[in-house]
């Protein structure tokens, strides 16, 4: 059975086209990359003591180049305190310090975003700032990630951390090994240098021993024939002696 031809769309009936805003997203999950999340960077504790100075370190971690557009948020919530509240804030390249609470007078920017560092020291320190203090970085376009903390505590005097006394007493005790170990080195090489050149002393004067007795065989087969000489000459020289008074002695008889 045949079927008619379907019926015309009447006018100013709704399009079977896909949505625009379909369009888009599909566009933006196609075309456009997702960024990655920033990590953030901070010390877990630190210690201060009271009216000194401390460095609050934060760094991050991004896979775009430092944006001109970075920024750094830092937030502080009271020991004991359920509210965080923002006490500095970096931005366009200016430090910006929030003029609302107790560190208004007593932060410093130390950071440098062209090395990934948003750190800052709070100076005169008192019991009241112990707490905690959240960074925040947002590189654009990479802005999402985790903020980092770190704790503040405030001490009237620092205490000795173990990990610190035990790290020195460590490094102690391998100074010490080192230093006798060098020592011994030492000590050693200079006997083994010692012997090797009383070897080489007797070494010389073995050597000399032997080359002694053909020097002085030599030195008497040089002196033979001019010892043998002299005797021929002193012999020579006495016979012609006595020759020559025996022919005196017969001129005298003679003239008598």
């Amino acid at each position: 059975m045949l079927r008619g031809p379907a019926p015309a769309m009447a006018p100013g009936a709704p399009s079977s086209s896909p949505s625009p805003i379909l369009a888009v997203l599909l566009f933006s999950s196609l075309v456009l990359s997702p960024a990655q999340a920033i990590v953030v960077y901070t010390d877990r504790e630190v210690h201060g003591a009271v009216g000194s100075r401390v460095t609050l370190h934060c760094s991050f971690w991004s896979s775009e180049w430092v944006s001109d557009d970075i920024s750094f948020t830092w937030r502080y919530q009271p020991e004991g305190g359920r509210d965080a509240i923002s006490i500095f804030h970096y931005a366009k390249g200016q430090p910006y310090i929030d003029e609302v609470g107790t560190f208004k007078e007593r932060i410093q920017w130390v950071g440098d975003p062209r090395w990934k560092d948003g750190s800052i020291v709070i100076h005169n320190l008192d019991y009241s700032d112990n707490g905690t203090f959240t960074c925040d970085v947002k590189n654009p376009p990479d802005i999402v990630g985790k903020t980092s903390q770190v704790t503040l505590y405030v001490f009237e005097k620092v205490p000795t951390r173990y990990g610190v006394v035990l790290g020195a007493v460590i490094g102690g005790v391998l100074g010490v090994v080192l230093l006798l170990l060098l020592l011994f080195y030492v000590v050693r090489y200079c006997w083994l240098r010692r012997q090797a050149a009383l070897q080489r002393r007797l070494s010389a004067m073995e050597k000399g021993k032997l080359h002694k007795p053909a020097k002085d065989s030599s030195k008497r087969g040089r002196q033979t024939p001019v010892l043998y000489a002299m005797l021929d000459h002193s012999r020579s020289t006495k016979a012609a002696s006595e020759k020559k008074a025996k022919g005196l002695g017969e001129s005298r008889k003679d003239k008598k």
